[in-house]
């Protein structure tokens, strides 16, 4: 589960990113709007905590520019501007909840919870497919007419960014951040080892699908 913080407060950001790693959720954050939509583009996140009054683009522009361009993640507003009209406003713009400046972390928690207890949209069970393969998100199953096999966490994620981009060559550093995280810290090999996962994968499928390497930039499926 991997969630964006945007919260300019720096003591504010750095305690509640750590607690939130403590339990369990990776983790990045940073300290405004601007930088708050690049992370969000790269469509990695499974929720975003969203401060309300951030410098420059604050936070109801970005939830608003995210919503018009048809991101659906989920969005916890956390803010001191708390009166009813605030509220409301900020569910309005598309916020799935609004959490009010001071709060208890064991609330926050709650919060995330209940936020991601709630159905998936139906988008997210869709199948997708490229040639004469097809993939189930939600049993990460890999299947063409001479045979199927489950992918693991990670080969899914990987797998299902060249599914969505499909004949566009994807960057190292996208295909990093979209499976890794932005901040991560993990060796650029365990991108190629897990390339060489997913043709393997490819082959015992028996499809006529491939991942092509574009040498000194990354990779596209075809």
């Amino acid at each position: 589960m991997r969630i964006l913080l945007i919260e300019d407060e720096v003591k504010l950001r750095e305690s509640l990113a750590f607690q939130l790693c403590q339990e369990g959720f990776e983790t990045d954050a940073c300290a405004n709007g601007e930088e708050g939509l690049y992370y969000i583009r790269q469509g990695i996140y499974d929720l975003i905590l969203l401060d309300r009054m951030l410098p420059g683009l604050d936070g109801a522009a970005v939830l608003s520019q995210l919503r018009r361009e048809g991101f659906q993640t989920p969005v916890i507003l956390i803010t001191a501007l708390g009166s009813l009209e605030d509220k409301i406003e900020g569910l309005d713009l598309g916020a799935d909840d609004y959490l009010v400046k001071p709060f208890a972390f064991e609330e926050l928690t709650a919060r995330i919870r209940s936020v991601l207890r709630r159905p998936r949209r139906l988008t997210s069970s869709l199948q997708l497919s490229i040639g004469d393969l097809t993939y189930s998100p939600a049993e990460q199953l890999l299947k063409s007419a001479s045979g199927q096999c489950t992918l693991s966490g990670r080969e899914a994620a990987l797998f299902e960014a060249f599914l969505r981009n499909p004949g566009q060559t994807l960057t190292r550093e996208l295909l990093l951040a979209k499976v890794w995280g932005m901040d991560s810290e993990v060796e650029d090999g365990n991108l190629d080892n897990y390339i060489h996962f997913l043709r393997r994968r490819l082959k015992n499928t028996g499809s006529t699908v491939r991942l092509q390497t574009i040498r000194g930039v990354g990779y596209r499926l075809e």
